[in-house]
Order: C-alpha cells, then structure tokens, then sequence
C-alpha cells in the first residue's frame, strides 16, 4: 500500500496541521499594539429616515472596528425612505435591517459622541458630547440631492473614524 494513509487518495480540503500555526503570546512592550474600546456613536436628525440612517450604514459598514454605531429622530418617521435604501444600496452598504427609532434610545444607553444633523437644539442631559453636522435634509428632493447627501455623510463619517482611530475621544 502506497501513498500513506490515504492510500493514494488526493488531499482532503483544510489546512495541513503543518499549515495551522501556533497561537502566539500576546505581545508586550513598546510594541504591543494599543486595545482600544469602540465608542458609541449616536446619530440624531429629524425623522430618522434618511441622513441618520445613512450615517449609523456607513458607520457600521467602515468603522465597527473602533465605534458601535446607532441611529434616532427627534421625531421618528413610520420607515426609512425608498430613496435612502436605493443610494445606500448603490454604494454597496446594507442598511435594509434599520428601522427609524427615537430619542427615547437615549434614556436607556450611554454615549461617547452624539452626531446632530437635525439642525435643532437636542433635548440631552447636560455634559453630554454633541457635534453638529450641517447636512441638506433630501426628503421630498431629487435623487442626485440624495447621492449628494451620501457622499457627503460618508466623508463626515470616515473622518470621524480617523479621529477614532487616531485618538482617545
């Protein structure tokens, strides 16, 4: 009998245990890379149906790494607009399990950064870190207005991320 103990059959698939490396220490030192905790990221308009939702999408989407993102409107709307699925649908990030949610979301977690596009003063507890993001409201426009508000909260969102990423915020 040749060929081991496969008899000369080909190769099962998976790895060799040769191929399986070992587990390694944590490193220590200098070196060691720094453990950062992901912030918790809320994003405010008015109807959670459009510019929250895509922010909390591409939030998830690019940085899940350093931020657990969330979405809420002052005032919350019955579903997530048409036209906010399809221009996040065509840059390849899945928001089709978000649902508009309200402020309410607030009273029951705490977190680190709260994003307002709502252009209305928010009803927070005190001490709580808000930043203002001016963004065009596209309900009711055309869908070049949506695209454009896209891309203008994903460049928002990923600098966000930077900052994350890069700092202890």
């Amino acid at each position: 009998m040749s060929g081991g103990y496969r008899g000369g059959r080909p190769r099962m698939g998976g790895p060799r245990r040769s191929d399986v490396e070992a587990p390694r220490p944590p490193a220590q030192g200098p070196q060691a890379p720094v453990q950062r905790s992901r912030k918790r990221v809320l994003f405010v308009c008015i109807g959670n149906s459009c510019r929250s939702q895509m922010a909390e999408g591409f939030a998830r989407t690019y940085g899940a790494d350093i931020m657990t993102a969330q979405s809420a409107g002052l005032s919350p709307a019955p579903i997530v607009q048409p036209e906010t699925r399809m221009v996040m649908h065509e840059r390849n990030v899945r928001i089709d399990q978000q649902f508009p949610k309200g402020m309410e979301i607030v009273d029951r977690e705490q977190f680190d950064v709260i994003v307002n596009k709502s252009g209305q003063k928010l009803p927070l507890p005190p001490g709580v870190r808000v930043r203002d993001w001016l963004v065009r409201d596209p309900i009711g426009q055309t869908d070049a207005v949506y695209k454009a508000v896209a891309e203008q909260i994903e460049g928002l969102v990923m600098r966000l991320i930077l900052e994350l990423r890069s700092s202890t915020l």
